[in-house]
């Protein structure tokens, strides 16, 4: 069972062999002018240059091979060969019918289904996440959910930043902060044994004394203290290197610090509504590094630079210009190596994503890798990635940076509070939130539901508004994020969305309570062909979001599908049709409703029953 645009490219390629012209030239693609034709082929004026012939003729040549398909209304050809196929009501009747029979809605899976990993959140431990971790949540839960609707086995990872440099700094920080926590580090240190009771003891102190909001208040201190002062620095990186070496006093202390963020991490990823298969962080891969790193220098691929150890990955003949402090221009290979091992003997960030890479391939083996993370990071996964297939941990071509741009606020810079600070992704979530309740008032929406209810369906509205507002723009562009117009019921919002599911879904629940029964579908009026035609398009919207790693082509599916569904229902009465008309637009509603909700549920939206 293909789609409507499928079973018609393959006619018209047929009809192109037949004339004797290459069969590729036949792709049909939805029509620019609806109002003309459903579907147009333009394959006439590119075959007339090679065949040195008409366009025009060679489209009438075309159209004689089209006679007596059943599937068409109508076929014409435009102005110097444009070719405009019209469907007929039978053939989208059937097309509508097998939809609607078809638990997958129209949708094909992949023909090889693959191994996906997609790697996204990226939270740090002992920082809360702000709106930059928004995206990243948001467009790799929904196209982890995109490819297994595909047929693909996906793993999601959240790949926590635990254990590097960030680490050494607020180590450093928390015990400048309390002398009580410094001495308790340095007897722990001391110790070649620590106890379960040591643990409890550490853990009693640690509870009472350090919270999330300390290490987020202690951590922007000591990130610029690391930058500016070399001697901080220079400690800094000397803890970071004790820490992976399981120093007992900073281990433990590292352990509350993951403790305390994991609690906040899963309250807001739960508010988005994103989960994940594995909770794993750059410390679950600390016993790869050493052998990792032997490996690397057993294939002669880690060389000696000032102390630190790197590999280069540039080619012999990729270089560029770069600036050296005293203004002298110099040329040099690029990218720049991968620094595996630092000067005071820890591994780096980019190290730990190599032995991810390395651990993923040991335990899970994946044809693809997807890492949905801001475009900013795009050289550094460059280098990465060309270390990993260097040293033969990830098949060429196997490791795809799914990078995105920023959300901006309405003076077109990154989202920032009033006050010129980040704004935490708890604080966006709560602040949307209230905002959906204040909407559904003012629409007087959800006024009969109970108050569990009302919360239920804002906290939905709420999801809606922030998911849509991202996922509805192409994944590499930035947007302006506009609270006020992204919680509208009106427009290409998400609230928009929601709000005509549950209009459909009272539909159907009015004709059940009339004792009204769904049956096959009939397509006459212009209102029932246009939704038909958008259900139909399903399946390519489905195929374009996999492809291009983009699930834009979802959200722009489903608020067309709503459009449809909104003029059907205004130009095709339901209830009160006569019956066989009655039951095919039933058919039509229940089809539709389970589409939309399966385009939400791909998006990681889902709809409120009532409002």
């Amino acid at each position: 069972m293909s789609d409507l645009k499928r079973g018609l490219s393959e006619a018209v390629a047929a009809a192109f062999a037949a004339a004797g012209l290459p069969a590729e030239l036949g792709r049909v693609t939805p029509s620019d002018r609806p109002d003309l034709a459903d579907f147009q082929c333009n394959g006439a004026l590119p075959a007339s240059k090679a065949a040195k012939r008409n366009p025009r003729e060679i489209a009438e040549e075309v159209v004689s091979h089209l006679a007596g398909d059943s599937r068409l209304a109508s076929v014409e050809i435009a102005g110097p060969g444009f070719i405009n196929l019209r469907v007929s009501d039978a053939a989208l009747s059937e097309r509508a019918g097998e939809i609607a029979a078809d638990p997958r809605l129209g949708a094909q899976p992949v023909d090889e289904p693959r191994r996906v990993l997609i790697d996204y959140g990226g939270p740090n431990v002992a920082k809360p996440m702000h709106v930059g971790h928004l995206r990243s949540s948001i467009i790799g839960e929904s196209l982890k959910r995109i490819y297994r609707f595909r047929g693909d086995t996906v793993v999601g990872d959240a790949h926590f930043g635990d254990w590097g440099y960030q680490m050494g700094l607020l180590i450093g920080a928390v015990m400048d902060e309390d002398a009580e926590i410094r001495a308790m580090m340095e007897d722990l240190n001391a110790k070649s044994d620590i106890t379960p009771q040591d643990e409890a003891a550490t853990f009693a102190v640690l509870d009472g004394k350090i919270t999330l909001a300390d290490l987020d208040r202690l951590y922007p201190l000591a990130a610029a203290r690391g930058k500016t002062e070399p001697d901080y620095r220079d400690r800094a990186r000397k803890l970071t290197a004790e820490l992976q070496g399981r120093k007992p006093g900073y281990f433990l202390l590292w352990r509350h610090f993951a403790k305390v963020t994991k609690v906040a991490l899963e309250r807001d990823f739960h508010a988005l509504g994103v989960d994940f298969d594995l909770w794993k962080g750059e410390s679950d891969v600390d016993e790869l590094i050493e052998p990792m790193v032997a490996d690397l220098e057993a294939k002669g691929l880690l060389v000696d630079d000032q102390g630190a150890r790197i590999v280069h990955v540039a080619g012999p003949n990729e270089t560029k210009k770069k600036k050296l402090p005293d203004g002298t221009v110099v040329v040099v290979p690029s990218p720049d190596p991968l620094l595996v091992v630092s000067s005071e003997g820890s591994a780096m960030y980019g190290t730990t994503d190599l032995a991810t890479i390395l651990d993923r391939k040991n335990t899970f083996d994946p044809h693809h890798v997807l890492y949905a993370v801001d475009q900013r990071q795009a050289d550094h996964f460059e280098i990465v990635f060309r270390a990993a297939y260097l040293a033969g941990y990830a098949e060429r071509g196997s490791l795809e940076h799914v990078g995105f741009g920023t959300m901006n606020g309405t003076d077109g810079k990154p989202f920032k509070t009033r006050e010129g600070g980040v704004l935490k992704l708890n604080d966006m979530i709560v602040m949307t939130r209230d905002k959906a309740r204040e909407r559904l008032h003012e629409a007087d929406l959800g006024s009969e539901l109970d108050p569990d209810a009302f919360e239920d369906t804002a906290n939905k509205v709420a999801v809606a508004a922030l998911k849509f507002a991202d996922l509805q723009n192409f994944r590499g562009t930035s947007y302006v994020f506009d609270l006020d117009r992204f919680s509208s019921f009106e427009g290409k919002t998400g609230p928009y969305l929601l709000y005509q599911a549950v209009r459909v879904k009272s539909v159907l629940r009015k004709a059940a309570e009339a004792g009204a029964q769904a049956g096959p579908i009939i397509v006459s009026e212009p209102a029932e062909r246009d939704l038909v035609l958008l259900l139909d398009a399903f399946d390519q919207a489905l195929i374009d979001a996999y492809d291009k790693k983009a699930p834009n082509f979802i959200a722009e599916h489903a608020y067309k599908l709503a459009q449809a569904f909104s003029k059907f229902y205004a130009a095709c009465p339901i209830l009160s049709a006569e019956p066989a008309v009655k039951a095919s637009r039933l058919t039509l509603a229940q089809t539709t409703l389970r589409q939309l909700e399966q385009a939400l549920d791909l998006l990681g939206i889902a709809a409120p029953e009532r409002m």
